[in-house]
């Protein structure tokens, strides 16, 4: 590995007794055949389990349909790679040299894949009960936020909706730059508050998506998460 994760795996909250797990778990296809996408499988499997059970536990009320959304929306790409980017996961892939010449440490399927990965990882290093505890110590945040009386309004919405309400002036999104092949491009955008100055950044696939993500920071600055 280019570095002894041993700061990863503070923030995983796990100390694995075979760091070779961990190796492959961070291994991307592009380096070779020894790589993550086993793991990610099981990993993938694992999650949907441990967060479906803790919803179960949770919503005694709730019917399949809204377990299966609140499921959906904890497990879905972009919130994995927000909590890979929360503990620095990227910084510890190995990838190849394409990957890694077109960012692919910080593109959100590598890094979704790679903690799905790291969760089998944990599984396989010491069981359930282990994997369970990192999945939920890292999820737990968004699973206390969870409601299934309302679905959940874009950042977007309530950004306007939380300017709106103390009359100040909506933001304005700015895109800074647009990377990439035509297939694949990514949009790097700057959400502003006219009122205060503050500003958040956001990056994805989509200017919907990198707006999003830039109103989420700014909500976050605004304490309002």
């Amino acid at each position: 590995m280019k570095a002894v994760p041993e700061r990863l795996m503070r923030r995983l909250g796990h100390g694995f007794r075979r760091p070779e797990l961990l190796e492959q778990a961070l291994t991307h296809r592009s380096l070779g055949r020894h790589n993550n996408e086993r793991l990610e499988f099981l990993g993938d499997a694992l999650l949907g389990f441990v967060i479906a059970e803790a919803l179960y536990q949770r919503f005694a009320g709730a019917d399949e349909g809204q377990l299966s959304r609140l499921r959906a929306g904890l497990v879905k790409k972009e919130t994995l790679a927000g909590v890979a980017r929360e503990i620095g996961l990227g910084a510890y892939l190995r990838l190849g040299t394409g990957e890694l010449r077109t960012g692919g440490h910080a593109r959100d399927s590598i890094l979704a894949d790679a903690l799905e990965a790291v969760f089998a990882a944990v599984y396989l290093d010491a069981g359930l009960e282990a994997a369970r505890g990192v999945v939920l110590g890292l999820l737990g945040t968004r699973l206390d936020a969870s409601r299934i009386d309302r679905p959940l309004k874009d950042p977007k919405t309530r950004l306007q909706e939380w300017l709106q309400s103390r009359h100040e002036p909506l933001p304005r999104y700015e895109v800074r730059s647009v990377e990439g092949s035509p297939h694949e491009q990514t949009f790097k955008v700057v959400c502003h508050l006219p009122g205060s100055g503050i500003e958040g950044r956001g990056e994805g696939h989509s200017r919907r998506n990198a707006e999003q993500k830039a109103a989420m920071r700014v909500l976050e600055r605004l304490g309002d998460e």
